[in-house]
């Protein structure tokens, strides 16, 4: 039988170097554990990289090859493009357990020992070495690079407790207490946001990487150490925080650039994935597809933004962010008024600014306007574009001399009337609130068809948004809500002195 091919339970019955010998074991670097998984897994038809939407075209295939070519890699891309969770699903494809000499540091193969203590345990006990058997879940280290990350925290440096207690000089080998990358022999090491590194510190990986073993303080000690290295690096590091050293570059094979979701759909497909809704919320809050449209759409806005740092970037966890907080904001809403289940509402989704604001970076101009403002500009945009995927637009609409749809609606306002939707609004004072309108449910009926009851009213609502993002209406905030109004009036009215019902922003 081929090693490969015994069951893991009776690996696990092997327990020394001969028994290990006698069932055909040959070693294998990582990269080549890496690269025959990989083949068998493309063979076979299978998902390499589960859950990693969007990148089925562009990252996957370029982190396949990568792979095949047996290649130290660099995924570069803004945050939030899922380059930390890539390299940690190349776990998955290192072989189950691998055969490592019992109390070795540096996960030493029985056949080919590295350390001091491996060499001396099969110098010494032969093929009764005693072998026991490392998962692949346990062949992963990751590291977050910061400045004060040291060469001994990665290579390693002299112990003298350890020289004190063993009685050893400092040019022992034996004294030597190993860093992170030694410790992580035969397996794969990730190094998150590598510019941060000091120089000093990236140079020290320069012989890891091209000649595969270390130095460490003068000491005359030879690893030749076999890791799969994976590097994650944010473009804008290279200017605010540092830069990687051109020769470290140079000795990274291949370098991935990574990207954002390319449409709503997908962004979509994450979130749902990612956001984490409680089996209560699950049972208690109902949602739709809008409102997942929207949210995605809010992120997609930021990435355009005037007030928004594009070189920084607009994370997917804004979308998870925002999506968990409007379920919870439709929870709440359920909680305070006693219902046993209810459905969401676009003033749930204005409810997720503090889910906004703390993941754009703002430029001059956007932190002049505050981060609130601008998250509320992003929303009101996010609605603007949804609106005409459901609804005509309003502005030829307004032009058309027959069939504005929204006349009705436009001229209730004009008389002077106004709506308040208040945000911990009763399933029954939400609906009055909107029945009041009329042409409202008339236009909902019309260009949406099969939309009934709770999802009616959330249409009905989300008309009242988009006329007033497309300036038919005005819409102002309130304290525990919003208030639609006629677009001049809502122009010209100020709010009285000590008003405390009515904020002095439309928008």
């Amino acid at each position: 039988m081929n090693y490969k091919d015994i069951p893991a339970e009776k690996l696990l019955q092997i327990k020394t170097l001969g028994q290990l010998k006698a069932a055909g074991y040959e070693p294998k670097t990582v990269k080549q554990e890496l690269r025959d998984n990989l083949i068998e897994k493309l063979r076979n038809k299978e998902d390499v990289f589960p859950g990693i939407w969007g990148y089925e075209e562009t990252v996957i295939p370029d982190m396949q090859r990568a792979i095949l070519s047996m290649h130290h890699v660099n995924l570069l891309g803004l945050r939030g493009q899922a380059k930390t969770r890539i390299a940690r699903q190349m776990i998955d494809l290192l072989d189950e357990y691998i055969p490592v000499v019992q109390g070795s540091e540096l996960n030493d193969d029985p056949m080919q020992p590295l350390s001091r203590f491996a060499k001396d345990q099969v110098q010494e006990h032969g093929d009764d070495t005693p072998v026991i058997w490392l998962h692949r879940s346990d062949r992963y280290t990751e590291k977050l690079a910061t400045p004060d990350v040291s060469v001994a925290d990665l290579i390693g440096d002299a112990d003298p407790i350890k020289a004190a207690t063993m009685k050893l000089p400092y040019s022992d080998e034996r004294v030597i207490h190993y860093g992170l990358i030694p410790r992580s022999h035969r397996g794969i090491f990730v190094i998150n946001e590598l510019p941060d590194l000091q120089a000093r510190i990236q140079v020290s990986l320069f012989n890891i990487l091209q000649e595969g073993d270390i130095q460490i303080r003068g000491f005359k000690v030879r690893l030749p150490l076999d890791i799969q290295f994976v590097f994650t690096a944010n473009p804008e590091d290279y200017t605010n925080r540092g830069s990687i050293v051109t020769p470290l570059k140079d000795r990274i094979d291949s370098q991935i650039i990574t990207h954002y979701p390319k449409s709503i759909e997908i962004g979509k497909r994450i979130t749902k994935q990612e956001a984490i809704v409680k089996e209560g919320q699950k049972q208690l809050v109902q949602t739709n597809e809008i409102i997942g449209d929207l949210i995605e759409q809010v992120a997609f806005e930021a990435r355009e933004s005037e007030y928004v740092d594009a070189k920084s970037g607009v994370s997917a966890r804004l979308t998870i962010s925002a999506y968990e907080s409007l379920v919870s904001a439709a929870e709440r809403r359920a909680l305070l008024n006693g219902e046993d289940a209810t459905y969401v509402r676009v003033s749930d989704f204005l409810n997720t600014i503090p889910a906004v604001t703390g993941k754009v970076e703002l430029v001059y101009e956007g932190e002049q306007e505050g981060a609130g403002h601008v998250a509320q500009v992003l929303m009101g945009k996010a609605i603007r574009t949804q609106f005409l995927n459901y609804f005509p637009d309003p502005d030829k609409a307004k032009k058309a001399k027959q069939g504005n749809s929204y006349k009705a609606i436009t001229d209730w306002f004009g008389d002077g009337n106004t709506v308040d939707i208040l945000n911990d609004a009763s399933v029954a004072d939400y609906k009055k609130a909107l029945q009041v309108v009329p042409g409202l449910a008339e236009l909902v009926e019309k260009y949406q068809k099969d939309a009934t009851g709770d999802e009616k009213l959330f249409m009905m609502e989300f008309a009242l948004h988009g006329l007033a993002e497309h300036s038919q209406l005005s819409k102002n905030r309130l304290t525990a809500g919003l208030q639609f109004k006629d677009l001049l009036s809502g122009m010209f009215s100020m709010p009285s002195f000590g008003d405390e019902d009515e904020d002095d922003d439309n928008y």
